[in-house]
């Protein structure tokens, strides 16, 4: 039954939709309790509270782990923008002064689709800070990082990178087998693929599946940026291994059903120097909102 108009909705706290999104993110209250600075115990009184206001369960919990409900997968979206803008808000009012340089680096991949909304938002709500911009391979980017080149990076790490210190996970999605709509690539033997040097964490998951396949393989086009590759899968040169958010368009998903084995998830990481300065800490907000909106619409 919907409220009469002239009743004021009840307010959702943004303390207790930050609660709310850790256990989602994390499947635990506990790890969640820890990550929000709060006991066990006050975090079960905050969703007991948030489902009380809503008249609906948020949670589905057994014994061993914790689901969101229809109800809490559709909340979930609305949390994480309201806590995105109260970022971007507030940020506006404590941060609009400061100034100085931010060195941040980025994988090609991502500094074409995600740079240019990020630092377009940035420079209008932080117009006194300049951005310096390196684009490059993780790896390198790990040792520019290591060796205090850059402030902040963004990284793409293999699918077991969660326990390494560091590195704050943005993105988890899976690698697939990109492949030209109508083309035959996938059919020749050996199989031709497109790849970039060791150390990649795509190259890394294709070339294990392939092995544990038992399919063999030859590379038949090698480029460190994603145009290249996507030159090389249109071209009908070979197939590639891609994050499933770059497919679209004349690219298409490859799969079992196409002789291709699975290669599982990878992970987009950012690391922010230890003593990062207040120009670094508002675009590493910038940047963590980015990903909060692709992971609410799909896009960046």
């Amino acid at each position: 039954m919907n409220a009469p108009l002239n009743h004021p909705l009840p307010l959702l706290e943004l303390d207790v939709l930050r609660t709310f999104v850790a256990i989602a993110e994390t499947g635990s209250f506990t790890a969640a309790a820890n990550a929000v600075y709060r006991t066990p115990s006050a975090v079960s009184m905050q969703i007991k509270k948030l489902e009380d206001i809503l008249g609906r369960a948020v949670f589905t919990r057994d014994a061993r782990s914790v689901t969101l409900t229809a109800d809490g997968d559709l909340l979930l979206g609305y949390a994480r923008r309201l806590l995105a803008l109260n970022r971007e808000a507030v940020s506006k009012f404590v941060m609009p002064d400061i100034s100085g340089i931010v060195r941040l680096g980025s994988p090609d991949d991502f500094g074409e689709r995600v740079l240019p909304s990020v630092l377009k938002r940035f420079s209008q709500s932080h117009p006194a800070i300049a951005v310096d911009v390196v684009i490059d391979q993780s790896v390198n980017l790990r040792k520019r990082m290591a060796s205090r080149q850059l402030d902040i990076t963004l990284l793409s790490c293999s699918g077991d990178v969660e326990q390494e210190p560091g590195v704050e996970i943005l993105l988890t999605e899976p690698i697939v087998w990109a492949g030209t709509k109508g083309g035959c690539a996938h059919l020749r033997e050996p199989l031709p693929i497109s790849l970039w040097e060791e150390g990649c964490a795509w190259r890394n998951a294709a070339v294990k599946a392939l092995s544990e396949q038992g399919r063999e393989y030859r590379v038949a086009y090698m480029s460190a940026h994603t145009a290249g590759q996507r030159a090389a899968i249109l071209g009908g040169l070979a197939v590639a291994p891609l994050p499933k958010s770059f497919i679209g368009g004349d690219l298409v998903e490859l799969g079992p059903q196409d002789g291709l084995p699975k290669m599982g998830n990878y992970h987009i990481g950012m690391v922010v120097a230890p003593d990062a300065s207040a120009p670094v800490r508002a675009a590493a907000d910038h940047i963590r909102a980015a990903f909060e909106l692709f992971h609410d619409t799909g896009r960046f």
